[in-house]
């Protein structure tokens, strides 16, 4: 699990200018209607003042604010809204107020927005104090403190994005649920505004999310590098509450652990014993506990086909030059797209009991951009990285990817390419008339089956090695499955349409591999091509 070491040890918190101390007795004289403590003070219990001092108390020797980014990761049911509700409040009369000041709550759509704004004028509304001073303007999603000249605004990732604002604070709330472009636009338009001015704040409060090829990803990892230890950067504050696969789900220790509110009364322990009860029984609720209670991070399909923190075992390097000089027998497996998206070819060589895999990924150069965007993933930065081929033109150049093909032959002991002749007969017309080890492999129940079964075995056996390669990880993490009746397993991408091409030329290339070259075809009268429905 990882829990911040500090939240619980009573570690002094350096406090030179006792800003800290004057958050939290600000905090402390605020109201809350639901709160249960005496005079309905607002309830800052001791995790959580530790987190404001955190925020507020460490200073440079110039009296600046050592924290700038700070990344709150709890379970749903720990009042991250109502801490980040009662911070806005702060930053809009409290102490943290500056002149002219500007506060930015950022969620993925207009109703989560709505809910810290609801939440920081539920505060107002029911505190005197605060009413005489703050002016709440709900239409506009707007709090404004004329006295300070000081305001807050509510904004929906998928709305408007915010060039031009100079934000002194900005909060994004559920930021695993900002999605495509919309959301990566606006993310960037206020992150970069934290630039304009001195002492900004940025602070991220989410649940955990699904996949790692995103933009919450991107920000939590960075933030456990940090609590680990693993960078030292003494501006971001990460305040990670996070089982991890390791750690046992049914374990009530560890429930405590990673919900710091537990022992203060909220989440209801009894309804997570009863959501773990049905978690036994279900998969789909042993998924929703694991992410939303235990704040596990998941992988990107909700039925997936592997444990990706399984298959990561297996990101050990393929050393390609030595494969050339060894001219190890090697198999070759070519998944073809249709024009505009992702062709891949994935190399398998054997190794011991299990197999070596590489992939070369090809999209047209017009639409990387445009791709990534679509499935929220940066085909960019892959690109520049060497891990996918850009092509030119807005369609792929088949003849580009041939002469991969060709190269590859020249330069490895190929024994077969295996190709779904549905897209790849010209190809391998081509290829075979060369002399080159063109085979049809059809994307069916019967071919594809017993690959997927070895493709398994190798992977749970953290015998499949892959080197890390992002794409070919994001695509296995998309998989959705389908088993038969038979318990065969099939390879899926489901309704979200997020790529899998990857997986299905590595299931094919080591399908190819396991049978050692023998004869192969799957042209049987019988079989449809739109069996495979990936």
């Amino acid at each position: 699990m990882l829990v911040p070491a500090w939240i619980n040890d009573g570690s002094e918190i350096p406090d030179p200018l006792g800003r800290g101390e004057a958050a939290v007795n600000w905090l402390r004289m605020l109201k809350h209607p639901k709160s249960r403590v005496p005079g309905r003070a607002f309830q800052l219990d001791p995790w959580q003042e530790r987190i404001v001092r955190r925020i507020y108390g460490p200073r440079h020797e110039d009296g600046s604010r050592v924290v700038r980014r700070v990344t709150l990761l709890l379970p749903r049911g720990n009042r991250k809204t109502s801490l980040c509700a009662a911070l806005t409040l702060l930053h809009l009369l409290g102490p943290e107020k500056e002149v002219g000041g500007l506060t930015i709550s950022a969620a993925s759509a207009h109703e989560q927005a709505m809910e810290l704004f609801n939440e920081a004028a539920l505060i107002v509304r029911n505190d005197r104090r605060l009413e005489k001073y703050l002016e709440i303007r709900e239409y506009v999603s707007r709090i404004a403190c004329a006295k300070a000249q000081t305001r807050y605004i509510a904004i929906a990732s998928d709305g408007k994005v915010q060039h031009g604002k100079t934000p002194n604070v900005v909060i994004a709330d559920e930021l695993h649920a900002w999605e495509g472009r919309p959301g990566l636009k606006q993310w960037e338009a206020l992150d970069s505004a934290l630039v304009k001015v001195p002492g900004t704040l940025m602070i991220v409060a989410s649940t955990s999310g699904r996949g790692q090829e995103n933009l919450a990803w991107k920000t939590v990892e960075y933030a456990i590098r940090v609590q680990k230890g693993e960078i030292d950067d003494p501006a971001t504050l990460p305040v990670i509450f996070m089982a991890e696969p390791e750690d046992d789900w049914r374990d009530e220790a560890l429930w405590h652990a990673v919900n710091p509110g537990l022992q203060y009364g909220y989440p209801d322990l009894d309804a997570y014993r009863d959501k773990a009860r049905k978690a036994e029984h279900s998969p789909f609720d042993r998924d929703s506990f694991l992410q939303f209670n235990l704040n596990r991070w998941l992988d990107q399909s909700t039925s997936p086909f592997v444990d990706m923190h399984v298959f990561d075992q297996g990101a050990h390097e393929v050393d390609l030059e030595a494969l050339e000089s060894e001219q190890a027998p090697c198999w070759l497996g070519v998944d073809l797209s249709k024009n505009e998206d992702l062709t891949v070819i994935v190399a398998a060589w054997r190794d011991g009991d299990g197999y070596k895999v590489w992939a070369w990924f090809f999209c047209p150069e017009d639409n990387l951009r445009a791709r990534g965007e679509l499935h929220g993933v940066d085909y960019i930065s892959w690109a520049q990285d060497g891990y996918i081929i850009p092509t030119p033109g807005n369609t792929v150049d088949l003849r580009a990817v041939e002469d991969q093909v060709r190269e590859l032959c020249a330069r490895f002991n190929v024994q077969e390419i295996a190709f779904d002749p549905t897209f790849g007969r010209s190809m391998m017309a081509a290829l075979n008339e060369d002399g080159l080890p063109a085979v049809e492999f059809r994307q069916g129940w019967v071919s594809m089956a017993p690959a997927v079964k070895e493709l398994e075995r190798v992977i749970l056996a953290r015998a499949l090695h892959h080197g890390g390669h992002p794409v070919l990880r994001w695509n296995f993490g998309n998989i959705q499955v389908e088993t038969d009746k038979a318990g065969n397993r099939m390879f899926h991408k489901g309704k979200s349409g997020n790529k899998i091409d990857g997986a299905v030329a590595s299931a094919m290339a080591v399908g190819r591999a396991v049978q050692g070259g023998e004869h192969f075809t799957t042209s049987a009268p019988w079989f449809e091509d739109d069996m495979f429905l990936a």
